[in-house]
């Protein structure tokens, strides 16, 4: 059995979503117990919503999916690393491929041309 640390966070784990040929972060969410099983078990990435307060798997509305390639666990046992295939072009709810599309520069923030 894959035994995570849900208490640490009161029961969330942070969940990084990065594309598995590239490298690149596409996201972070975050899993409780029930979200993190069914990845395991389906492949499809799910999550929990802080703000609505209930499971989610991603791309169910929007048909950007996220299969699972492999999943990680960081050597605290309370972050998951889940290497994936995005299907459908984005990541982001804002349409965008990947969540971190806003630099910081100058004292300021930038966002990054698609």
């Amino acid at each position: 059995m894959i035994e995570l640390d849900f208490d640490k966070q009161g029961g969330l784990v942070p969940a990084i979503a990065q594309d598995h040929a590239t490298g690149e972060v596409l996201m972070l969410a975050y899993m409780n117990r029930e979200s993190f099983e069914l990845t395991l078990r389906t492949g499809i990435a799910h999550y929990w919503s802080r703000s609505r307060n209930q499971l989610w798997k991603k791309g169910e509305t929007s048909g950007n999916i996220q299969e699972v390639i492999e999943v990680r666990i960081d050597c605290d046992s309370d972050t998951v690393l889940l290497r994936i295939r995005q299907i459908g072009g984005a990541a982001c709810h804002t349409g965008r491929r990947s969540c971190f599309y806003r630099v910081v520069e100058n004292g300021g923030i930038r966002e990054e041309e698609e």
